[in-house]
């Protein structure tokens, strides 16, 4: 893996869904991984978005624990 990509999201699926789409043409040729944590939205962002991008490793947190802390969770996880 060269390339680790890790998003947060918190109750904003339509630009995170933007943002995932940007990101898949950006890295087409670059060998890379996608990692979603949502910080415990309410609007339905995992159930609209996992189906929609199965290749994204997605993390659920039950709690918002904040920006760093999301960040450092998808960072724990990543391998590029």
């Amino acid at each position: 893996m060269k390339l680790s990509i890790v998003i947060v999201n918190y109750n904003v699926k339509y630009y995170l869904e933007q943002c995932l789409r940007s990101v898949d043409r950006a890295a087409v040729n670059i060998a890379h991984e996608i990692i979603v944590v949502d910080n415990a939205s309410k609007d339905g962002s995992m159930e609209y978005l996992k189906p929609r991008f199965p290749h994204v490793v997605w993390i659920e947190s039950k709690v918002n624990g904040g920006f760093s802390h999301a960040n450092n969770t998808g960072f724990s996880r990543a391998s590029g």
